[in-house]
């Protein structure tokens, strides 16, 4: 897997180039953006996104808010759960069998063949929104953030937006 990353904080992106200011305040509410690029090697992969969200939050200085994790393609997911590779597995295989691979799911027609990412897609959904407090997310016991992909191969991107103060 490849991960790229870029980073914004309230800049705005001409070209090629990413203008970013270090930190912008709106009022007292503060706000930092990283975008992430993965590329799997296989079909469908589940990532362990967390230390990527946690170098995100620590860059934005912010203490107390919350942070949006979210997949920006209709064949991808973000999910919390715990970070154990047995569930991870179970995961997807209970996501193929309510959503199966098959040909002829009715979207085939369009020349598409990923029917089922959408669908496991609309299961998993496509964001989470984490708690932030003393400077640290606030999850329960086990809780991890996850970037689940469903028609790989290719670069996909995730957002990852701290809010806060």
């Amino acid at each position: 897997m490849e991960v790229r990353w870029t980073t914004l904080t309230r800049g705005v992106q001409r070209g090629s180039r990413l203008t970013t200011p270090p930190r912008v305040k709106s009022g007292s509410m503060k706000f930092h953006t990283e975008y992430l690029t993965l590329r799997t090697k296989t079909k469908r992969a589940y990532i362990h996104l967390t230390p990527q969200v946690e170098s995100a939050l620590k860059k934005s200085g912010i203490k107390d808010g919350m942070i949006l994790v979210s997949a920006m393609h209709i064949t991808a997911g973000v999910y919390v759960n715990d970070n154990e590779s047995g569930l991870i597995k179970d995961i997807d295989q209970w996501l193929e069998t309510l959503a199966p691979f098959r040909q002829n799911y009715q979207h085939h027609q369009t020349g598409e063949d990923n029917g089922d990412a959408h669908l496991k897609s609309l299961i998993i959904h496509h964001e989470v929104i984490v708690p932030v407090t003393n400077g640290k997310l606030d999850f329960g016991p086990w809780q991890q953030i996850f970037y689940a992909e469903f028609d790989g191969q290719r670069d996909k991107r995730v957002i990852i937006k701290v809010m806060g103060e």
